[in-house]
């Protein structure tokens, strides 16, 4: 070892090397495992503590390196270091801390940092037991010196994070540790250290702003646990305001006042605090909001008010529950006294100063809410925070609608606040704010032309908002209260007749849409507009307006309009759809022109289509006419695609052209999602239809390339049209079947089972002779593909198989459980056999308790069909051999857990098998438990004991014994 304590302080130079960042890789490796070696090594940090007093290396990657060999020993080997090791330790501290004092270039901050987290976990380690003097010799040591009042707040901060910080997570031990060492602090050094920051604050207040600076946080961390006499007292506190009033210092200063402000006490003596605060505060000028123009500093002096806010609005909750009137009244002046404060704040045209009181502002509705009623100024008070919650709610110059940013997130994040608000304002005075609303939005509306876009999107906005400040029982806005439902409804005749639709702003022309979408009941009410706000929607307003993002949500909001007024739709239906014909077209990849909408949107477009002609009042004839035209065009367009494919040789244009097949099977899936109950597919019509589109997609499933994405989404319209056309899909799933066996994947086969266990849940019996067929080409399939080897590290190929193997057991229940037994029963006895062994298998071997759950239940569902006289033969004799067997080695594996839920259900599931084993068998059952369970080491009291349980008829008593037994053996 290169490292023995007898050697001089002589380090791998060449390792040391690897430290800079610019390294190269060799060295840097070298570096690292040296740094291994001395961490491991009994006493090779001795040679790093040597080096940091003497001062042998002027590298500060050297030096950090130290630093970090020495934090290991102590944070992992300090119990075990001699006594003689832990007094070096000390010693290297402590000299190389006054070796800092006389540095006319101190260390680097990254060195200062790593050095004061020494300190703090050397000080965690030993302040309880080695070290009690601990802040007593630092202080002797560094006196008022700047190197080291710098190092010495730096470990104050240091100890906060490893003994205080409750953001980060500490073991119960290390929680009662804490709780000790505050203790100590508290009685021992607490008064010593804050006469230190006093000292350090009035020393270095005009000369070194940073050493001040550090010296205030400090401060403000530590407030909330030690006694905060010590720091509200008159000498303190008039230091700290002096500092308010200097410019480096003073946003420092008001942290440290909000940290002394939130500290928890007794809400009278809080009251007291925060008034006297505020008066100085005041006296000083701090209230002149207006005059100052440093928007930093009014920031954090928002963040102080509104702590001061939220400290008196609790103390007034506490006390107003109490029977003191007096004290209760008090408090709540004291709130009242700070509104014109807050207000001022609140509409400050700089948005983080606005936002830094907004908590206070929603605390003070609280309070007026809770009041039996309003006095005239509360009143005023509530229109005030009004007018200021719609003056910010605008957009500035600045905003970028089409490429927004971080500050445009930011903004975003705001408006979500003074929504709060404004709910909470709706909650303390609703018709303030419906009349305020009302004469805003009514205002705006007549000059809309002549008004700049943010005034007009507010006033349009805060309609919106109404919605969801004065809530109503599934948007039904337009009945019940009269005078709330006339203004909402002249406001409403007022948007759309007005014309502010043709405003030139996308923020505009989107809340326009938003906002009729959030109130289409009232068309309900006022059918008569429909129409102008139909062409609205499908002009250059609306689904051709030139911006990308308008036309998309309005795509969104269109087919949200006609799902809710279809029944109106009636006399529209084959205008609308001539004039969205051209946004239904599939833009193949190659046609160079961006289209007016996205395939997401498309979809959108689609379901609408399908609901405008489903819900229509035409004949069926009529809506399969409709239905046809609109599908016709697809299926066309996905013919010539999909002959173009196996002929591209490029594999990026081949996934494009994919993803264009993918998508108008998309469509065509999405067109049915208007079909109902009430309105089926039969009913429309339009299964011809339907079924000629899965015969133009079926097509796709024996395509040679891009196999994946083309199964998948002719899949999902197979799904579809289980669902539509029911039976009549049935011709078409053996051949689909067919092709999508052909060359899986794990994914293919875990995503091809559900639709197999759909068609079996849905039409049983009906398909029971193609599951004859199909059940073991598709077993066989499953079974290659698990079988297929896998690296032993590749999490993703391991999950896949996971799943698959989930899939196939699911597949076998829904079969076991669709009493069609005859599909397994008709494969022959050594297919049988195979599959029986892969359930007994997946319910014992594999760690998997949601896997092995729905093995047990096959197996329950198998003994039910098969374990009685006439049933399957030779499967009594599988009973014995392996299905007992199996109820009791799957518990008693060291994987199965009992502490997790899973497992639980699976213990439930492999009990009531043994009970419907018990069923089927009766006596021969518990005659072959008697001669099996002593195989096990079960003792005769025991099984005896069980065999008792298993006969009693009620399952519950065996499923609770199960869990004493396996308790006992697992």
């Amino acid at each position: 070892m290169a490292c023995e304590s007898a050697l001089p302080a002589i380090m791998d130079e060449q390792a040391l090397m690897g430290l800079n960042p610019n390294a190269d890789a060799c060295y840097r490796q070298r570096a690292l495992a040296y740094f291994e070696q001395l961490k491991e090594s009994l006493d090779g940090w001795e040679v790093c503590a040597e080096a940091l007093v003497k001062g042998v290396y002027s590298d500060d990657h050297v030096k950090f390196f130290c630093f970090q060999v020495l934090e290991h020993q102590i944070k992992f080997r300090h119990g075990s270091l001699s006594a003689a090791q832990q007094q070096l330790i000390r010693e290297t501290l402590m000299k190389w801390l006054q070796g800092q004092l006389m540095n006319v270039h101190p260390e680097k901050p990254f060195i200062r940092n790593k050095a004061a987290q020494v300190l703090a976990l050397t000080f965690v380690m030993e302040y309880l037991t080695l070290w009690p003097k601990f802040f007593f010799d630092i202080l002797a040591l560094v006196g008022l010196n700047p190197n080291g009042v710098d190092i010495y707040l730096r470990m104050l901060m240091a100890i906060d994070a490893e003994v205080v910080d409750r953001d980060i997570l500490h073991s119960p031990e290390e929680t009662r540790r804490n709780t000790l060492i505050k203790d100590g602090m508290r009685e021992q050094c607490i008064p010593a250290l804050v006469e230190s920051w006093f000292q350090i604050l009035q020393t270095y207040q005009h000369t070194h702003s940073e050493l001040t600076c550090q010296c205030l946080e400090v401060v403000g961390a530590y407030v909330s646990w030690i006694d905060l006499n010590l720091i509200a007292n008159d000498r303190f506190v008039n230091l700290l305001l002096s500092h308010m009033s200097m410019e480096e210092l003073r946003e420092e200063a008001c942290d440290c006042l909000f940290e002394i402000v939130n500290k928890g006490m007794d809400p009278v003596d809080k009251t007291k605090l925060v008034e006297s605060l505020c008066q100085v505060l005041q006296s000083a000028g701090f209230f002149n909001v207006e005059q100052e123009e440093d928007v930093d500093f009014l920031a954090k002096f928002s963040r102080l008010v509104n702590g001061m806010g939220q400290s008196l609005v609790l103390s007034w909750t506490k006390l107003s529950k109490t029977t003191d009137l007096k004290v209760s009244a008090e408090s709540l002046r004291a709130v009242e006294a700070k509104v014109p404060l807050m207000l001022q704040l609140l509409i400050h045209e700089d948005d983080d100063i606005s936002a830094n009181i907004v908590g206070f502002c929603y605390d003070y509705l609280h309070v007026l809410k809770q009041l039996p009623a309003l006095n005239e100024q509360q009143k005023s008070n509530v229109e005030a925070i009004m007018l200021a919650v719609m003056n910010k709610l605008k957009y500035d110059d600045e905003y970028n609608f089409e490429n927004e940013g971080e500050d445009e997130a930011m903004f975003v994040e705001y408006r979500k606040q003074l929504k709060m608000l404004l709910d909470r304002l709706a909650q303390v005075s609703p018709e303030l704010l419906l009349e305020s609303v009302h004469r805003v939005f009514t205002a705006t509306m007549q000059n809309w032309q002549t008004v700049q876009f943010m005034e007009v999107e507010v006033a349009i906005r805060l309609l919106y908002m109404l919605g969801e400040a004065l809530p109503a029982s599934h948007g039904a806005h337009f009945s019940g209260d009269t005078a709330k439902t006339s203004t909402l409804q002249a406001m409403m005749r007022t948007l759309i007749s007005c014309g502010v639709s043709e405003y030139q702003h996308s923020s505009v022309t989107l809340e326009f849409f938003e906002t009729v979408v959030r109130y289409d009941k009232f068309f309900l009410v006022e059918p008569q507009h429909i129409p102008s706000v139909l062409m609205a929607f499908l002009d250059h307003r609306g689904l051709r307006h030139s911006s990308p993002k308008v036309r998309s949500r309005v795509a969104y909001l269109f087919s949200r309009f006609i799902k809710t007024l279809h029944k109106h739709m009636n006399a529209f239906i084959e205008d609308i759809l001539s004039r969205i014909q051209d946004l239904l077209e599939l833009a193949p990849p190659e046609n160079g022109f961006p289209a007016l909408l996205s395939n997401d949107d498309q979809l959108f477009m689609f379901e609408t289509a399908g609901v405008l002609i489903v819900n229509g009042e035409s004949p069926a004839e009529r809506k399969q006419a409709l239905m046809r035209s609109l599908l016709t065009p697809l299926m066309e367009a996905f013919r010539m695609v999909l002959a173009k494919l196996p002929q591209e040789g490029d594999e990026e244009r081949q996934a494009a052209l994919a993803d264009c097949l993918s998508h108008a099977v998309g469509f065509a899936s999405r067109t049915s999602k208007a079909f109902s109950n009430k309105q089926t597919v039969k009913q429309c019509s339009c299964s011809e239809v339907y079924l000629d589109c899965l015969q133009t997609f079926l097509p796709a499933l024996s395509c040679p390339v891009q196999r994946g994405s083309l199964r998948s989404a002719v899949r999902s319209f197979l799904h579809r049209m289980i669902i539509c056309l029911e039976e009549e899909v049935l011709p078409f799933i053996p051949a689909a079947s067919q092709h999508m066996l052909k060359d899986c994947e794990a994914k293919d086969l875990q995503e091809f089972i559900p639709l197999i266990s759909q068609i079996t849940a849905k039409f049983k019996n009906q398909v029971s002779p193609f599951l004859q067929e199909i059940f073991m080409p598709l077993v066989m399939a499953i079974f290659e593909v698990l079988s297929r080897p896998a690296e032993e590290n590749d999490q993703t190929a391991a999950l896949e198989k996971q799943m698959l193997r989930r899939s196939y057991f699911s597949f076998i229940q829904t079969i076991a459980s669709s009493g069609m037994n005859e599909v397994m029963a008709s494969q022959g006895a050594e297919n049988i056999e195979r599959v029986l062994f892969t359930i007994i298998q997946g319910a014992v071997d594999f760690p998997d308790p949601v896997a092995q759950k729905t093995c047990f239940i096959i197996l329950s569902r198998l003994v039910e069909l098969w374990g009685g006289k006439d049933g399957l033969v030779g499967f009594p004799d599988f009973i014995y051999k392996h299905i007992v067997p199996a109820c009791f080695m799957a518990p008693l594996k060291p994987t199965f857990d009992l502490s997790d839920a899973q497992t639980v259900l699976t213990l439930s599931e492999c009990t009531l098998t043994l009970h419907m084993i018990h069923l089927k068998r009766g006596l021969e059952c518990v005659q072959f438990l008697q001669e099996y369970l002593p195989s096990l080491q079960v003792s005769p009291e025991i099984t005896q004991e069980l065999c008792q349980v298993l006969q009693q008829p009620d399952a519950k008593v065996l499923k609770n014994y199960m869990k004493v037994f396996h308790g006992i053996y697992g």
